[in-house]
C-alpha cells in the first residue's frame, strides 16, 4: 500500500533536498508551507531547475507536489477544522523539517516556531486515522554549551546550558517529542544533523547555508567601519586554536535521513546524529572566510578588554561566534550500525567550502562547473 508523505520546511535549505529524496521514493508529497511566504511550488520548481534536474521531472512537479498553506504557530496549523481533519486523515508519514534557525533570535519567538510548531505537528499526527510515523528534524546542537568531550545520540540533557536560544528551543522541542511518544505509544524518528553545507555557489533563488550567513555578517560588519578603515582590519574573536566544527554535505544528510526512515522502528524514540565522521578545523573555516571578506581573524581565549568598533559590532552575534571554541565530537554509532559504509561522507575541505561561498556565473540549464582554484590563504603576520 502506498504511503502518502507530508513535509514541513520543504522550501528550506535541507527541506528541498529531503523533498527530492522523498519524491524518489513516493509518487507524491504534500508540502506544508508557511502561509503568506510566497509561491512555494514556484520556489520548489526553481530549485530543481537550477540544480540540473531532468526537464520531465521538473514538468511533473505540479502534479506530484501538493501545497497546503499552514501556520505552525497556530492550533490546527491555522486550518479550518474540516480541512485540518482531511489533511490529518490522509497522511501516512509526517516529516517535520520546518523551524527557525536564527542563532541570534530571542527565546519567545524561537519557542513560538520551534517548540509550539512541533507541538502542533505532533497534534496533527495524533489526529490522523492512519497513525503516521513522525520524522522530526532536530539538531546535533541540542548538546548545548558543553564544548569538550563526546555528545551521544541517547543524551538529552539541558544541564550544561545552551550557547543560544536556538539550541534551547530545539532541546525543548525534543522533550515534547519524547513526551508525545510516551503518551501515544507511537514511534518517532529524531534526526540530529550537524552544520549543513553545499558546494553549490550562491544564487538569489536558493536558500543560503550557515556559512553564507556568517560571511554576510562579517561583510556587513566590515562595511560599518566606513571608508576610512584599513584594507584588511584585524578582528579578535573568542575561539580555540584547535577548535573544530562538524560540517556535512546537505545532500548526503538528506540521503541518510530518508534511508534511516526506511529502517524498522523500535516503537519509541529513535535518535540519530546525522553528522560527518571527520570534523573540520575552525582554522580552515576562518581561512575560507578571510578569502571572501577583507579582514584578518585572530582567535583569542577571552573577549578583548578594549574591543575595536569592528569587534564591538561582532559582539552582537554571540550565538554564532560561540562555535569557534568548540572541540566536542558527535557520536554517530547508531547511524553507522544501521547504514554501514553508506553512512560515510566525502571530505569537506577548504576547496569544498570555497565552492559553496564564492560567487560564480550560473547558466540557464543548471549550476556552473567546478569553481576556480581558491585564492591562497591570507598570510598571517
Amino acid at each position: 500500500m502506498a504511503v502518502h508523505v507530508a513535509l514541513t520546511g520543504a522550501t528550506g535549505f535541507l527541506g528541498l533536498r529531503l523533498l527530492r529524496r522523498l519524491l524518489d521514493a513516493h509518487r507524491s508529497v504534500t508540502v506544508l508551507a508557511h502561509a503568506g511566504s510566497g509561491d512555494a511550488l514556484h520556489r520548489i520548481v526553481r530549485f530543481f531547475e537550477l540544480t540540473g534536474s531532468a526537464p520531465e521531472f521538473v514538468a511533473g512537479l505540479a502534479e506530484r507536489v501538493r501545497v497546503v498553506e499552514i501556520d505552525l504557530a497556530l492550533p490546527r496549523l491555522g486550518l479550518p477544522e474540516r480541512e485540518y481533519q482531511e489533511l490529518a486523515d490522509g497522511v501516512g508519514a509526517l516529516w517535520h523539517s520546518a523551524g527557525s534557525i536564527n542563532l541570534e533570535g530571542d527565546l519567545p519567538e524561537l519557542r513560538r516556531v520551534n517548540v509550539e510548531g512541533t507541538r502542533h505537528v505532533l497534534e496533527l499526527a495524533a489526529a490522523g486515522r492512519l497513525r503516521p510515523r513522525v520524522h522530526h528534524v532536530s539538531t546535533a546542537f541540542v548538546a548545548g554549551a558543553r564544548r569538550e568531550g563526546v555528545a551521544y545520540e541517547d543524551e538529552l540533557d539541558g544541564g550544561p546550558g545552551f550557547e543560544n536560544a536556538y539550541e534551547r528551543s530545539k532541546y525543548e522541542a525534543e522533550l515534547l517529542v519524547h513526551a508525545w511518544s510516551r503518551e501515544h505509544g507511537r514511534p518517532v524518528l529524531v534526526l540530529r544533523p550537524g552544520v549543513l553545507v553545499t558546494d553549490l555557489p550562491p544564487h538569489p533563488d536558493l536558500p543560503p547555508h550557515p556559512l553564507q550567513v556568517i560571511e554576510r555578517i562579517l561583510r556587513d560588519a566590515c562595511g560599518s567601519c566606513g571608508p576610512g578603515a584599513r584594507d584588511r582590519p584585524r578582528v579578535r574573536m573568542v575561539g580555540h586554536p584547535h577548535g573544530r566544527l562538524n560540517l556535512l554535505q546537505v545532500e548526503h544528510a538528506a540521503d541518510v535521513m530518508v534511508r534511516l526512515a526506511g529502517r524498522p522502528a523500535s516503537g519509541g524514540v529513535d535518535t540519530f546524529h546525522v553528522v560527518h565522521d571527520r570534523d573540520v578545523p575552525v582554522a580552515t573555516v576562518v581561512d575560507v572566510l578571510e578569502r571572501l571578506v577583507p579582514l584578518r581573524v585572530e582567535l583569542v581565549s577571552g573577549r578583548p578588554a578594549a574591543p575595536s568598533p569592528l569587534e564591538a559590532m561582532l559582539d552582537f552575534y554571540p550565538g554564532m561566534t560561540a562555535y569557534l571554541a568548540h572541540r566536542r565530537r558527535f557520536d554517530d554509532t547508531r547511524v553507522r550500525a544501521q547504514l554501514g559504509p553508506g553512512a560515510a561522507s566525502a571530505p569537506v575541505d577548504a576547496d569544498y567550502l570555497w565552492a559553496g561561498l564564492a560567487p560564480r556565473s550560473w547558466t540557464v540549464s543548471g549550476p556552473p562547473g567546478p569553481a576556480a582554484t581558491a585564492p591562497p590563504p591570507v598570510r598571517r603576520s
